[in-house]
């Protein structure tokens, strides 16, 4: 019996959530997914054998490719990628280009000829549609059941990173009135128009017979929703920012609920790392980034950190950054590196794999 051995993987999810985070501040894209989410993944598995090429698990010595399958007897990761993001094209451009070069190449799966293999779901508003497929789908579509075998069976030290990064968006505009939210122009010479437009229209015009409308007020709640819709959140200098709290608990819900989900799909050797942030869409200049939170579900344990979801706790206020002002978000008075982390527990999945003789633990 070859029973899982956690020491590689506890390791450095401690490592992990010992490093701080820095929630709340539009960044830039780039920034944001290398210093935040890049960096916390290559810590989960640095020093470790990275499994992410469809040529790296070749299977069968008459296919002439099986000489590029990886060495599954050394301590290794195998690692895939969902992103969910709001199908609007005006927020195409940082979820497309930004997110897939810095983030997607270096922890999705890749096909045979190179490309990309990530999980992509576009829920209108960001967040999530349901999170028990998602996880569902993300997990089993890394391991089929042959693999899983080969790969349990090679390393007791062995385990499987998923990664999930759930994002929303609001518009920005900037001009002669001032700064305003909610509203952007895909084009410097288009009119500005609603982003994140299923967001801003359940709260501005909501329909009951419309699906999106009763699935984004029932993520936000009802108490959300009567202090976003009537009276809305400003800053300090005044500014309505209440297209960013909405946004914002559409997409942090989203993670939660996909945390917990996955506590039902992952097995003894699954870690899951999800994050969840705010495209801030600008047509003067490059999108910006909100961090909203980060979690992970490993071990009977899921570990949370960011921003919550009363939409009374959010505030704000504008910062100076190398010459441009941006949004530094609240909660209850914290920002920053300054969020606790908050833990509960679950039951672990057990299971077996049978090996003709050889019962392999899991």
């Amino acid at each position: 019996m070859l029973s899982f051995d956690p020491t590689a993987a506890r390791a450095r999810y401690e490592r992990m959530w010992a490093l701080p985070a820095t929630f709340g501040k539009e960044r830039t894209s780039f920034h944001s997914f290398l210093n935040e989410l890049v960096r916390d993944r290559l810590v989960l598995v640095n020093g470790l054998q990275l499994i992410r090429d469809e040529l790296q698990i070749a299977g069968g010595d008459e296919h002439p490719l099986s000489v590029c399958a990886a060495d599954l007897s050394l301590p290794s990761v195998m690692s895939t990628l969902a992103h969910t993001h709001c199908g609007d094209r005006i927020h195409q451009n940082e979820a497309k280009r930004a997110y897939e070069q810095v983030v997607a190449n270096r922890f999705a799966f890749l096909s045979e000829i190179g490309g990309a293999k990530l999980e992509s779901f576009t829920p209108a508003g960001g967040g999530v549609d349901d999170a028990a497929t998602l996880a569902h789908v993300t997990v089993a579509h890394q391991l089929d059941a042959t693999l899983r075998q080969r790969f349990y069976r090679g390393n007791t030290q062995s385990f499987v990173l998923v990664n999930v990064d759930m994002q929303s968006h609001v518009g920005r505009e900037d001009g002669d009135a001032g700064m305003s939210f909610g509203m952007t122009r895909e084009t410097p010479w288009r009119e500005p128009r609603a982003a994140c437009g299923a967001i801003v229209g359940a709260l501005r015009n909501y329909h009951r017979a419309n699906a999106v409308h009763r699935r984004l007020r029932a993520q936000l709640g009802d108490q959300n929703y009567a202090l976003l819709a009537e009276a809305g959140v400003r800053t300090e200098e005044g500014i309505d920012i209440t297209p960013i709290v909405a946004a914002a608990i559409v997409v942090i819900r989203g993670l939660e609920q996909t945390l917990t989900a996955f506590a039902s799909e992952l097995d003894p050797r699954g870690l899951a790392h999800a994050t969840a942030s705010l495209t801030v869409n600008r047509v003067s200049l490059d999108d910006t980034v909100l961090y909203l939170a980060r979690g992970t579900t490993f071990a009977g344990e899921i570990r949370f950190q960011g921003f919550g979801t009363d939409a009374s706790l959010y505030s704000g206020r504008l910062v100076d950054h190398h010459g441009d002002r941006r949004i530094l978000l609240s909660y209850d008075g914290v920002t920053g590196a300054a969020f606790p982390t908050r833990t509960t527990s679950y039951e672990v999945r057990k299971g077996e794999l049978v090996l003709g003789e050889e019962v392999i633990d899991i």
